[in-house]
C-alpha cells in the first residue's frame, strides 16, 4: 500500500479541520486547494484506505472522518460527540472493550469492531451555555 499524495492531502485536511469531516466537505477543500475537480469515488476509495490502516475513523451517527489519535496501535473508537459545536474527542477505554465483550460472548455474537458514539455537549460549550 502507498501513501499517494491524494490520500496524504486527505489526512492533512482532516487533521487541520479538528473536527468530524464529510467527504462532501474534503470534496469541496480539494477543489479549492488544487483548482482541480476531484470526483466522490476518489475521495471514499481514499478514506477506505486511511480507514484500512488505521489513520482515520468514521464517526457513523454524522457521516463524517476524523484522524485517528492513536493510529500506532489498533483500537476500538469511543468517540464523545458535542452536539452544539460540532467537536469530537476519541477515548480508548479497556473496561469499555471488556463489558462489551462480555456481553457479546453472553450471546454469543462473533463481533468485528466497537464503535461507540456518545453526543452530548463539551466542557467549552457547557461552560459557554446560559444557565
Amino acid at each position: 500500500m502507498q501513501m499517494t499524495v491524494l490520500r496524504r492531502h486527505i489526512l492533512e485536511l482532516l487533521w487541520a479541520n479538528g473536527r468530524p469531516t464529510g467527504a462532501y466537505e474534503l470534496i469541496e477543500a480539494l477543489k479549492i486547494e488544487t483548482s482541480r475537480p476531484v470526483g466522490p469515488p476518489t475521495v471514499y476509495r481514499a478514506l477506505g484506505f486511511l480507514m484500512a490502516q488505521g489513520l482515520v475513523s468514521k464517526i457513523e451517527s454524522l457521516n463524517a472522518y476524523v484522524p485517528c489519535a492513536h493510529p500506532e496501535r489498533g483500537h476500538d473508537c469511543l468517540f464523545f460527540i458535542c452536539s452544539a459545536c460540532g467537536s469530537s474527542v476519541e477515548l480508548e477505554d479497556p473496561r469499555i472493550r471488556g463489558l462489551l465483550a462480555d456481553d457479546a460472548a453472553a450471546l454469543g455474537f462473533a463481533v468485528k469492531r466497537h464503535m461507540v458514539e456518545v453526543e452530548g455537549m463539551c466542557a467549552q460549550c457547557t461552560e459557554a451555555s446560559p444557565a
